[in-house]
C-alpha cells in the first residue's frame, strides 16, 4: 500500500488539534483524521465531504 500523504489548512496553527486531509486510491477516497489522533481515519469520498459541509455552513454562515 502507497503512504498517503497527509495535509492540513494553511489556517492551522503549529499546535496540534488540526484536521488534515489526504487522497487515497482509487483516488475518490478521502481520509479524515485529526493531528493528535492521527490513529483514527475517517474514510469518506467528495460529495459526502462537500454535502456535510453545506450542512455546516446553514448552521453556521459565517
Amino acid at each position: 500500500m502507497r503512504p498517503v500523504s497527509w495535509q492540513k489548512s494553511s489556517f492551522s496553527s503549529e499546535g496540534s488539534a488540526c484536521l488534515e486531509l489526504a487522497f487515497a486510491p482509487p483516488g475518490d477516497t478521502l481520509l479524515l483524521r485529526e493531528s493528535d489522533e492521527p490513529g483514527t481515519v475517517l474514510r469518506t469520498n467528495p460529495a459526502r465531504l462537500r454535502a456535510l459541509l453545506g450542512l455546516v455552513r446553514q448552521d453556521n454562515p459565517h
